[in-house]
């Protein structure tokens, strides 16, 4: 049974979920999610004799989350897990994360190779960094509805999302992200679109578990997480010194076949391409036919995976 602390780790408090003993494995999750959305793989990865704990990351759920928009930077979300590791009493990690979680553990341990002995990415591939900064470079496409571009004004999201989090949590959840035009906002239909209060919840995914982060996102809003989005082209910089950098610690990759993220033109390159930025990569697992929340509707694919992994890469428990 996983237990729950509070945890003062870069000057901030952080909520943890830990379970285990061994090796330390840290689990990031991404937008709009929890420490609970890796409920599945916390008593899975401790069985296998891992200390696991998973934070509710900078501006979710229980843990603090700072006023500043610039509070929100790929330098603060790594520092914490850097601070977090040594508050736990650590020196070594393997670190791994989903959506928004996996940027931060790929550049943890691009940034931290002696801390972050290897790396795991779900849904999102390991970083490419363009040679513009994304929002410009969405621009000069012509692209002026990308979801990220809706995002970055502050109120606008947090209203729409607000108004019913009961509705927005049960449409985002359900929805699965397959299609890629569900990243493109039709003006006047805001970011949920087709947002259905009946809408009937997938089999992976219980009231109850809906609930919770109901429950959470009703306490905390919305805004914290829509910070980390803020700080996209503010990322571009400050990785400048990393451009064209490799991973070159043990990595995995896991992806849904329907994952918005990885399909289109885009999505599937960087898949295609990923092993240019991580050499040392030992799986690439694109499980057929799931969509965006992976480690909640394929929890025994991925935690089968998962172990497997840690087995190669942390074997001394």
């Amino acid at each position: 049974m996983s237990s729950t602390r509070i945890v003062k780790a870069n000057g901030i408090e952080l909520f943890v979920r830990e379970q285990g003993e061994g090796p330390l494995v840290l689990l990031c999750h991404g937008w709009p999610e929890l420490s609970y959305s890796w409920r599945h793989q916390i008593p899975a990865l401790a069985a296998a004799g891992y200390h696991v704990v998973a934070p509710d990351m900078r501006g979710f759920g229980r843990s603090q989350a700072p006023a500043d928009i610039g509070a929100y930077t790929v330098f603060d979300t790594v520092g914490d897990m850097v601070g977090l590791v040594n508050a736990l009493g650590a020196d070594k990690a393997v670190i791994i994360g989903h959506d928004w979680g996996a940027p931060v553990a790929w550049h943890a341990a691009m940034f931290r190779p002696d801390m972050f002995t290897a790396v795991a990415g779900l849904s999102v591939p390991p970083p490419f960094r363009g040679r513009g900064r994304p929002l410009d470079t969405l621009r000069a496409g012509g692209i002026a509805n990308f979801y990220w571009q809706y995002f970055q004004t502050p109120g606008v999201a947090e209203a729409e999302l607000e108004r019913d989090v009961a509705l927005t949590m049960r449409t985002m959840l359900a929805r699965g992200f397959s299609d890629p035009d569900s990243l493109f906002v039709t003006t006047g239909r805001g970011f949920l679109g087709d947002a259905a209060p009946d809408r009937s919840l997938p089999d992976w995914l219980s009231e109850a578990d809906l609930a919770e982060f109901v429950t959470a996102y009703r306490a905390s809003g919305f805004r914290g997480g829509l910070n980390w989005y803020r700080n996209i082209d503010r990322n571009w910089e400050l990785t400048a010194p990393w451009q064209d950098a490799q991973i070159r610690q043990p990595s995995l990759f896991i992806a849904g076949s329907d994952d918005a993220v990885i399909k289109g033109i885009i999505g599937a390159k960087r898949v295609q391409d990923m092993e240019r930025v991580l050499p040392d990569l030992r799986r690439k697992l694109i499980i057929d036919g799931a969509g965006h929340w992976i480690q909640q509707e394929c929890a025994d694919e991925v935690n089968a995976a998962l172990i497997a992994f840690l087995r190669e890469v942390a074997p001394d428990r």
